[in-house]
């Protein structure tokens, strides 16, 4: 039988790793098709980003252009950079915010996998003529 794909990694950045980063990791997290890790730009973010990450990522998200700047000045260079999706989300929200939630659902997730819904069947067993699929 075939493996399900691996988890899509997936790499939120913000500046201070306090609100909105942290946010969409809590958020987009919960899918089993995708890894997520936030980190921050900021000397002083709780989690600050390294190249490790940026080389982990298959898709990093930034909320503004003051993060492309800052990883521009920090990892000059880097591959990555050229494939950053800016989310044009402020600094204005607190932590798990609605109004944040909800910019972060609208904006990101055009960018992902379209997530199967829970206990949906294998593609393989899609005919109507198949027997029932067991999820493994």
């Amino acid at each position: 039988m075939a493996h399900p794909p691996s988890p899509k990694r997936v790499l939120f950045l913000c500046r201070h790793n306090r609100m909105r980063s942290p946010t969409a990791e809590r958020m987009f997290g919960k899918r089993p098709d995708l890894e997520v890790r936030s980190a921050g730009t900021s000397s002083d973010a709780l989690t600050r980003v390294n190249a490790r990450m940026l080389e982990w990522a298959d898709l990093i998200f930034i909320m503004d252009d003051q993060q492309r700047r800052s990883l521009g000045r920090r990892f000059a260079g880097h591959p990555t950079l050229e494939h950053l999706v800016c989310l044009d989300i402020p600094d204005d929200f607190t932590f798990m915010q609605p109004e944040l939630v909800d910019l972060l659902t609208a904006r990101a997730t055009p960018h992902l996998p379209l997530a199967a819904p829970v206990g949906a069947r294998h593609a393989a067993c899609q005919t109507t003529t198949d027997p029932p699929c067991r999820d493994s």
